[in-house]
């Protein structure tokens, strides 16, 4: 029986500590309390193995209108993870959080920006002004912390191609340029995905300077009043309507020490076509520039005589999430670490977000209930961590159900600048993010393939199922840098990331490539990525037991994995075990 109780039980919950005195252990009769403060019940009984019944229970309980779309901070959406807590602490495991507690606060703000008083304006070189429509042709925001309103400009405006400053790629799109005060419209994506060059950058790979938030901060750095990215659906791997819905309604970050004063006044987003039309109007081809932009040596071209001017006004709201932690203590030695992540947050609800129109098959609420992403990678994290307390292990078992990773990975980040454990006590870590009900498939598929001795491992288990291990399809599209992975692996602990296969079983490469590329369209960052009993989760059961195996012959191991020799986080990882 589903039910609902009041905000005040909501809020209730956010308190979840450990059940029973001994949390290792908690009798059924000691969390029933904890799940009477709860949105949604426990489940009654779940099986210590992994099953597709019990992962599609809790991904249709977190994917749930009752925590509509799990946004951080919110009364709601923390509920989700008061819920993650209390099944942490049903299945067995310690409280791995502040104070004895399942929980690892994460000071955050939401900031929102009101279209009706806000605006950004071009001015074109005759002088006249053109305010750009929200949403339609451009999105924006601030990282300014401490004011509710925020404006720019008039400033010249500067096209600094791909905005990359890369001396170990013997790259600067801002060499020789002052670009304090002015506006830099940059391209998405990196001079190796536009060139299919192998030798510049990571060739179609996309590398961190790829990635929309080291534009960003590279921007600021440089001084520039305003930062605009100019979208394109294939570099950036995503359509407008994933800007559109993921940069507007409420944004969230974690509590900045300079109040973002360090920041742009205004970060966003252009479409390709609104970027035409302002190269035009400056005398300029847009397409001609971006052959020019990919060629090194790039000299940054200002958009004579036009202008752009801005206002932010935005709400501020001070909240708190949390990271979820658990721990299932080693037998022998109980000071070393295998870590599970997967991030608990979506979008939240966004008034008038609709997915279609009334009475379509497709429509849906204004709800981003975020099944694929990422109930099916909670829902993972639990069943292991279920499975594993089955099966103690030499070494500790760490799980830890991150927030904020919707707004640019900050609860992993913040976990791995506070970590509850030491990092160089970690021996490894598997990163569960986004699966795809699709069925059984002959392989999977791991993110930024090539990384360290943890894909070796993967490969023997997958070798005797009679399935093959695959390297990321997309590198283009940036997902080693876009999950929660990263946060860990830039401080040296060796992350694997295996997403679900492509090559269905039932239907091959090209069935395979079809349900991702519905996914993407229909579904990623909108409204219909909800939960259906239909889901064949077959597939998903047969990979999440394919990361327990791995990670469970970790922690029931003396290993010590690492990097591939030559990896860029090799030189991290040395340094932080010469820190035991």
């Amino acid at each position: 029986m589903i039910f609902r109780l009041s905000l005040l039980g909501a809020v209730a919950a956010l308190s979840l500590t450990a059940c029973a005195p001994d949390a290792a252990t908690p009798a059924p009769e000691a969390a029933a309390p904890a799940a009477e403060a709860l949105l949604l019940p426990l489940p009654e009984a779940t099986s210590p193995e992994i099953t597709e019944a019990d992962l599609a229970l809790r991904i249709k309980t977190l994917a749930d209108d009752a925590f509509e779309g799990r946004g951080p901070g919110t009364p709601v959406g923390e509920g989700a993870a008061a819920w993650i807590a209390a099944e942490m602490a049903r299945i067995g495991l310690e409280p791995g959080g502040d104070n004895g507690t399942f929980f690892q606060e994460v000071k955050m703000v939401n900031q929102t920006v009101d279209p009706a008083t806000s605006d950004l304006i071009v001015t074109w070189p005759d002088g006249e002004d053109l305010s750009l429509s929200f949403k339609d042709q451009t999105v924006y925001w601030t990282k300014h912390q401490n004011a509710q309103q925020v404006s720019f400009g008039p400033s010249d405006v500067v096209f600094v191609g791909y905005g990359i400053t890369a001396p170990e790629y013997g790259w600067d799109d801002y060499a020789g340029l002052d670009v304090k005060g002015k506006t830099v419209l940059i391209l998405v994506n990196d001079p190796g995905f536009a060139t299919n060059d192998p030798d510049l950058f990571n060739g179609r790979a996309m590398t961190y300077y790829g990635r929309w938030t080291y534009k960003y901060e590279e921007a600021a750095r440089q001084g520039a009043a305003a930062a605009i990215i100019i979208h394109e659906t294939a570099p950036a791997a995503y359509g407008w309507e994933v800007v559109s819905g993921s940069w507007t309604g409420a944004q969230s970050d974690l509590v900045r020490t300079d109040g973002g004063e360090s920041r742009a006044q205004l970060e966003g987003w252009i479409t390709r076509d609104m970027a035409a039309e302002m190269f035009a109007k400056a005398g300029l081809d847009l397409e001609v520039m971006k052959t020019a932009a990919k060629t090194r040596g790039f000299v940054s071209v200002p958009l004579e005589g036009m202008k752009m001017r801005g206002t932010i006004k935005q709400t501020i709201e001070p909240l708190s999430s949390r990271n979820v932690i658990g721990i299932l203590p080693g037998t022998a030695t109980p000071d070393e670490y295998v870590l599970y992540t997967a991030h608990w947050d979506h979008l939240g609800k966004k008034t008038g977000e609709k997915a279609g129109k009334e009475g379509q098959d497709f429509y849906e609420d204004d709800i981003f209930n975020g099944a694929v992403d990422n109930a099916t990678g909670v829902a993972g994290l639990l069943e292991i961590a279920e499975a594993t307390k089955a099966a103690p292990t030499a070494r500790s078992n760490i799980f830890v159900s991150v927030t904020l990773e919707e707004s640019g990975l900050l609860g992993s980040a913040y976990y791995a600048e506070h970590p509850t454990v030491p990092l160089n006590k970690i021996i490894a870590g598997i990163n569960m993010d986004g699966a795809l009900p699709m069925g059984k498939t002959k392989d999977m598929i791991v993110v930024g393939f090539g990384a360290s001795q943890l894909e070796d491992r993967l490969k023997d288990v997958l070798t005797a199922q009679g399935r093959e291990i695959k390297p990321d399809q997309l590198p283009e599209a940036g997902y080693f840098y876009r999950s929660d992975h990263i946060s860990f692996a830039k401080k040296g602990v060796p992350m694997l990331y295996a997403d679900g296969g492509q090559d269905k079983v039932e239907g091959g490469i090209a069935a395979g490539k079809a349900a991702a590329a519905a996914y993407t369209a229909e579904r990623y960052h909108k409204p219909m990525d909800e939960y259906s009993d239909s889901w064949d989760l077959s597939g998903f059961e047969e990979d999440i037991d394919t990361l327990f195996q791995v990670g469970h012959a970790i922690a029931d191991s003396s290993d010590w994995p690492t990097w591939y020799e030559g990896n860029e986080f090799e030189a991290a990882r040395k340094a932080s075990l010469a820190g035991q």
